[in-house]
């Protein structure tokens, strides 16, 4: 059977990545017939409508799903393929309450033309009385104008769909996690949309285990949760989830929405000195690394082990008053760890989902880091002015399918040299060159 997803028109590099993954959550044989990322409307195989309900009860960038009635590039062949395709299923409408409506994406009609053109279904043999809310069935025209079509006074849309509606999404919980009705945020927590897309695409659900290992206030293990996952982080910065204690802490949000059932537990740590075994335990892995523009990236460590011994004392970490030390940290070394570490932790076919930060423009991009063991699924960017992020998602390949000598020569890959915060993160150097290319700054700079 096929139906029609409306999306919303925002995220669109995401929107195929996350109903796709919830496919595969949920076991569903998931066929797109019909997609474009300039329209909200797509069209796809599947094989029941609790299937397509069990998407809705998902997604984030669905508004609803609609069994297909027809697609044409006109009224009058749209008629034509009712008619043709549809007319088995018309006697199971003919009591029910019902309600037809009109979606004009991009496009604009008239009170009058709404009216006609839904007169124009009148051959449908629905006798039911016409509710315009709460009805037993409610049908929709969609319409997909070209850009600018009011302004431009077209005449027609570009195509049309038809179709009956099955389920709303979960959308609304954009709005239940809103980070300003959240209790505790800070400057980098991520946005609950997001946050919620990043636990879709990565497979959260009930009885898994995933981990943030830049857990900030929680994010992201809060929109695991949501889904049933149970919820794990760490973070180099213990302040971060601490917070003031009781509602203003990482646990506080968590117990704002109910959801404290769904946290593991939270610990200080960073990516390299992490208490985490490297055992295949975790399902899945969410983060947003720092990027390194406020400040320079740092790891636990010394730059230099014998001139600072008495900071690496054995023991001395034990010391109530104790405050580690931190030394800079190449930020496509911590790319590097990423990767390794989920190679490390991720059980077969487990996902891990981060964001990176890329520029625009190609000579400057940020390429997205490889590994032996992991395949990637789907890259999705956020653009923004000069730069953008980017949402990587892998799967752990199992050690039976991971080619032995691409994972010997990574192994002996060189290493990144530098002291400096600039010198280890080539996106922080070209953020504050403003994206420039080099030819631009020597221009620039003779001048």
């Amino acid at each position: 059977m096929e139906y029609i997803i409306r999306f919303t028109q925002w995220h669109e590099s995401f929107r195929l990545a996350e109903i796709q993954s919830i496919a595969v959550l949920e076991g569903i044989d998931l066929e797109v017939i019909y997609y474009k990322d300039e329209s909200p409307f797509c069209v796809v195989k599947l094989p029941s409508e609790d299937a397509a309900r069990a998407l809705m009860k998902r997604s984030i960038l669905a508004q609803s799903i609609h069994e297909h009635w027809g697609t044409a590039d006109t009224y009058d062949e749209l008629h034509a393929n009712v008619k043709r395709d549809t007319a088995h299923l018309w006697s199971r409408y003919k009591e029910p309450s019902f309600k037809l409506s009109i979606d004009a994406f991009q496009g604009s009609r008239s009170n009058k033309q709404r009216l006609n053109l839904i007169n124009s279904f009148a051959y449908l043999p629905f006798k039911g009385p016409i509710l315009l809310s709460s009805p037993d069935q409610e049908f929709t025209i969609f319409e997909q104008w070209e850009f600018d079509a009011v302004p431009l006074k077209l005449p027609s849309p570009l195509k049309i769909h038809f179709g009956r509606l099955i389920a709303h999404s979960v959308r609304d919980l954009i709005h239940t996690f809103d980070l300003k009705k959240r209790d505790y945020i800070s400057t980098t927590s991520m946005d609950s949309e997001l946050a919620l897309i990043t636990a879709n695409i990565a497979l959260a659900g009930p009885g898994k285990i995933f981990y943030d290992p830049f857990v900030g206030t929680g994010s992201f293990p809060i929109a695991c949760a949501q889904f049933g996952a149970m919820g794990w982080g760490s973070d180099i910065d213990g302040r971060s989830f601490r917070g003031e204690g009781g509602k203003k802490s990482l646990r506080g949000n968590f117990q704002q929405y109910g959801l404290e059932r769904c946290l593991g537990d939270v610990f200080v740590s960073d990516l390299t000195n992490s208490p985490v075994r490297k055992a295949r335990l975790l399902d899945g892995i969410v983060c947003d690394p720092p990027y390194g523009v406020r400040e320079g990236l740092k790891v636990l460590g010394v730059r230099d082990p014998v001139a600072h011994a008495y900071a690496v004392e054995k023991g001395r970490q034990m010391d109530p008053a104790f405050v580690a030390p931190k030394k800079p940290y190449s930020f496509t070394a911590m790319l590097d760890d990423i990767l390794n570490f989920a190679t490390d932790t991720l059980v077969d076919h487990g996902r891990l989902s981060f964001w990176m930060p890329t520029a625009n423009d190609e000579e400057q991009e940020i390429a997205v880091p490889t590994h032996p063991c992991l395949e990637i699924v789907v890259v999705c960017t956020q653009v923004f002015n000069k730069w953008s992020r980017r949402l990587i998602t892998y799967r752990r390949i199992p050690d039976s399918e991971v080619d032995p000598l691409a994972l010997a020569q990574r192994k002996q890959a060189a290493q990144v040299n530098g002291t400096k915060a600039d010198e280890l993160n080539p996106f922080r150097r070209t953020y504050f060159k403003g994206f420039k290319s080099n030819q631009n700054i020597a221009v620039n700079g003779t001048g």
